[in-house]
């Protein structure tokens, strides 16, 4: 590896560390990553440095108490028994839409495949307490957006976040779950959608948090967490959500991030109609297929360009390692002998294609491109 992939690797395991602060947030942390060239030296300044950085006193001097205990080695070493790896702001991959939002999250935890393209994008989220309308709409709005190559963002959660999690891998196509905690296994939130959770991975979906390792399902987490849903969607689809649902806490972070919002009509003695209910006459979009979605976001072409979309080397190295990988594994030595690359580079540059989410090691330096 080379000297600036190994000072590109130290890095993202010190701004890792410091998003184990949890009063570093996305603000704060892009005011340590503008002012420190050498993210180690923002995890170890002095109280001083901190506050050159703009970090409020108070919550530099309790960073520095709470520093001990954050050890970003140990830290790095969960994170690749977990398999879980790391997205920032600065990465290629990292969703167009999100980065528009007011605090877009300097860096993501996920799990699963990453596309060059997540901005296909629709929202689908709704009450814990549903009816059997509630299911029977979302199944049929759902299984109608997947062969339109739309991906379905949601939160996991119990009630029609998993109905649309379900309904969408049923019908073949990708969703994302966005969390309100950790991605580490004991801590994926509702425990009894675990199995869905590692469903989604395998269908080469993603599950998504700006949460560390660790981080429990806390109240106050899940809107802040459906900001997210909300800023990885073009629009958000409102199914069923009672007066004081978290559902409409994502309606009002789609509206002030300008993106559409979509809302299911229902029974107006019905106490989780008065959501979307509500939405549609302060003006937003009524769905009752998934036309109406489609028509309004003018997605009818969606399916064409994404199947004709190709990974883009960034290099002359990515360039000649991507003609010599395909679906079939390849070993290192293999590649090294193919492309006429030394080891050392060819070895970096699997590593950030791998970031980029370009190539997948399927252990024992074996590599498949990922699409």
């Amino acid at each position: 590896m080379s000297s600036d992939d190994l000072k590109n690797v130290q890095n993202l395991k010190y701004l890792v560390a410091l998003g184990h602060f949890p009063k570093f947030g996305p603000r704060r942390l892009e005011r340590l990553k503008n002012y420190f060239f050498d993210l180690k030296n923002a995890f170890t300044a002095s109280l001083s440095e901190l506050k050159q950085a703009k970090i409020e006193e108070n919550i530099a001097a309790e960073f520095i108490a709470m520093r001990p205990a954050i050890e970003p080695d140990k830290i790095w070493q969960w994170l690749k028994n977990e398999k879980i790896k790391v997205l920032t702001i600065a990465d290629n991959n990292y969703s167009g839409l999100l980065k528009e939002i007011y605090d877009p999250p300097q860096l993501l935890y996920y799990k699963g495949k990453l596309e060059n393209s997540q901005d296909y994008n629709i929202a689908v989220v709704g009450t814990r307490k549903f009816t059997a309308y509630g299911r029977q709409i979302t199944e049929k709005i759902v299984s109608e957006l997947v062969p339109n190559k739309i991906t379905i963002v949601s939160g996991l959660a119990h009630g029609i976040d998993t109905i649309a999690h379900n309904a969408c891998l049923e019908a073949g196509g990708r969703t994302i779950a966005v969390l309100g905690s950790g991605l580490d296994k004991q801590n994926i939130y509702p425990s009894a959608n675990r199995y869905l959770a590692e469903k989604i991975i395998a269908s080469e979906g993603l599950i998504f948090s700006e949460f560390p390792l660790g981080t429990p399902p806390l109240r106050h987490n899940f809107p802040q967490r459906n900001r997210i849903i909300s800023g990885l969607a073009l629009g958000s689809l409102i199914v069923e959500a009672g007066e004081k649902s978290g559902a409409l806490i994502t309606a009002r972070f789609a509206l002030e991030q300008n993106r559409e919002i979509f809302a299911i009509p229902g029974n107006v003695f019905s106490p989780v109609s008065i959501g979307p209910n509500n939405l549609i006459k302060q003006g937003a979009k009524t769905v009752v297929k998934a036309a109406d979605i489609i028509e309004t976001l003018d997605l009818a072409q969606v399916t064409t360009y994404i199947e004709n979309k190709k990974i883009i080397p960034e290099s002359n190295e990515e360039e000649i390692v991507l003609s010599c990988l395909s679906h079939e594994p390849a070993h290192i030595d293999e590649l090294v002998r193919l492309t006429k690359i030394n080891t050392a580079l060819i070895s970096s540059t699997l590593i950030i294609m791998e970031m980029k989410g370009m190539v997948k090691n399927l252990g024992n330096m074996q590599y498949v491109l990922t699409r």
